[in-house]
């Protein structure tokens, strides 16, 4: 009798569950859409999360396995439609934006600081953050942000050249960890022109700021953890108050950007930075910005705009640099090509610093950048999701696909950018894709490593000026070979969802004469 009344509630759970981890996974068969057959709640995620494959090649071995215009595939329980064809991505993201506007919103709101970045704001609030913080970004702001990379980038070189020094064999070089050095760089990049903070993590390791945010960014098995379970069921993880970023590092972040913006306007004090921007636009200090166009922003709205300045480009950006580092060495044919063109543009500079001006005038490096961008795009993925029915039908092959209100889809930028029908032999890294005669033949729909469209990366200028700042200055004066510890081929590393190579980031820094 008892274990009758044990049993049937178990069993009614257990259906119960099956079938809500299952619901969807007709979603595709009703649409009469290739799809990939779904894992039991984790979708197409299950090898990726059970660590038995990389995120890269997870990726990779989906897109490959359809053809067509798009197919479907399931992010843990839910449907996405996955977008192959150049015309259909174009029309989406660019045409047909305002049927599209929004990103797909991936953690509850207890993540204030992320649900209030212009990352996941929507409609007509996403609109008016983005033409506040546009300004940022234009060329003007960039020249002045760029004397400020530059001091960052000279602490950067006098820590590599004190590395140098205390070798036996200064000929033979030394070995460096590229991921710890890229993540220590960025750290002040973003320190010095977004916070105004002077964060030197080459000389001072112990600073708050690069101790709070390189804890902020490492991910650990807990962190996770809290990931996986706040996509998969975010409204458990809402009640449970589950968060994925380190509650007291978004509470540090608040109160620094706040009492600096307090400081600034008690001192009236001005900075080319974000925060002087935000300041401008909340009306605390006089600047360009309309009185029609400022907007009554709240404390969180306005941090976050800064949390996620921080997040989206100390990760990433760190990454491609350390992957360009890693590319380089791999192929030294490319790297002996991109110093004799810094090598001459430096010449003209007569030992004054590298401007803003004559990194634009850098055709190699524009080529390199480019190429290692498409093998190494700075996101993976890019989601939006429907918010007016959308009909495609292809003009080539009259394949025709409906997107309805509600639905999500996606571009594999990994999966794209290294598929062998677009980009030949596309583990090879070759810049003279990117060539002048050569760029004008690669499809924008096939080639976005920062998006595409009005919601593409606010701060790829940024990104891209940092990359060309710091790849000029490290290979003007050093060669970069494989080390004791490094592992070649590149393979991605299946043990964590960040994006590294098994064996890390090391190489040889050897000085140039």
């Amino acid at each position: 009798m008892w274990l009758e009344i044990l049993i049937l509630p178990a069993v009614y759970f257990l259906v119960v569950f099956y079938r809500w981890g299952t619901k969807n996974h007709d979603f595709f068969k009703k649409r009469n859409i290739p799809y990939e057959k779904p894992a039991f709640i984790f979708g197409g995620g299950a090898e990726m999360i059970f660590r038995r494959k990389s995120v890269v090649q997870v990726q990779q071995e989906i897109h490959n396995r359809h053809n067509g215009i798009a197919y479907g595939a399931f992010d843990n329980r839910d449907p996405t439609l996955m977008l192959k064809d150049p015309q259909l991505i174009k029309q989406i993201m660019v045409k047909d934006f305002d049927h599209f506007v929004n990103r797909r919103r991936f953690f509850s709101d207890t993540e204030n600081l992320f649900s209030s970045s212009i990352l996941m704001m929507e409609n007509e609030k996403w609109r008016d953050m983005r033409s506040t913080l546009s300004p940022a970004f234009t060329g003007s702001k960039m020249r002045q942000m760029f004397q400020l990379v530059l001091q960052t980038l000279d602490e950067a070189m006098k820590y590599l050249e004190e590395r140098s020094k205390e070798v036996a064999n200064a000929a033979e070089g030394f070995e460096l960890d590229v991921k710890d050095f890229t993540t220590r760089l960025m750290n002040g990049v973003i320190a010095s022109t977004a916070f105004g903070l002077e964060a030197n993590s080459f000389k001072d390791e112990g600073n708050e700021f690069y101790k709070r945010a390189k804890n902020a960014v490492s991910f650990t098995p807990a962190q996770q953890i809290r990931v996986i379970f706040a996509m998969i069921l975010p409204k458990v993880a809402k009640f449970l108050g589950i968060k994925v970023f380190d509650e007291e590092f978004s509470k540090y972040f608040m109160k620094l950007v706040l009492d600096t913006m307090k400081y600034r306007q008690e001192n009236k004090i001005q900075r080319a930075d974000m925060i002087d921007l935000l300041m401008e636009a909340k009306g605390m200090i006089p600047g360009d910005t309309p009185k029609a166009k400022q907007h009554n922003w709240s404390d969180v709205e306005i941090v976050a705009q800064c949390f996620v300045f921080f997040f989206a480009a100390l990760e990433p950006v760190s990454t491609t640099m350390s992957f360009a580092v890693r590319e380089l060495l791999e192929y030294p044919n490319v790297q002996e090509k991109l110093y004799e063109e810094i090598k001459n543009y430096d010449e003209q500079l007569e030992g004054k610093h590298v401007t803003y001006e004559l990194l634009q005038k850098m055709p190699y490096m524009e080529m390199v950048i480019a190429e290692v961008l498409r093998k190494w795009p700075v996101t993976l993925v890019v989601d939006r999701t429907c918010t007016k029915d959308f009909t495609f039908e292809s003009p080539e092959t009259g394949e025709r696909v409906e997107v309805l209100k509600g639905d999500f889809v996606r571009a594999s930028l990994i999966a794209i950018h290294r598929d062998g029908k677009i980009f030949e032999n596309p583990d090879v890294l070759d810049p003279e894709r990117f060539s002048e005669e050569n760029k004008s033949q690669i499809d924008s729909g096939l080639y976005l490593p920062f998006g595409l469209g009005p919601r593409n990366c606010i701060g790829n200028r940024f990104a891209l000026l940092v990359l060309k700042a710091f790849l000029y200055n490290l290979v003007l004066h050093y060669r970069l070979e494989p080390s004791s510890q490094t592992c070649l081929p590149t393979v991605v590393d299946k043990k964590t969802f960040q994006l590294r190579p098994v064996g890390g980031f090391w190489a040889q820094f050897i000085p140039r004469a």
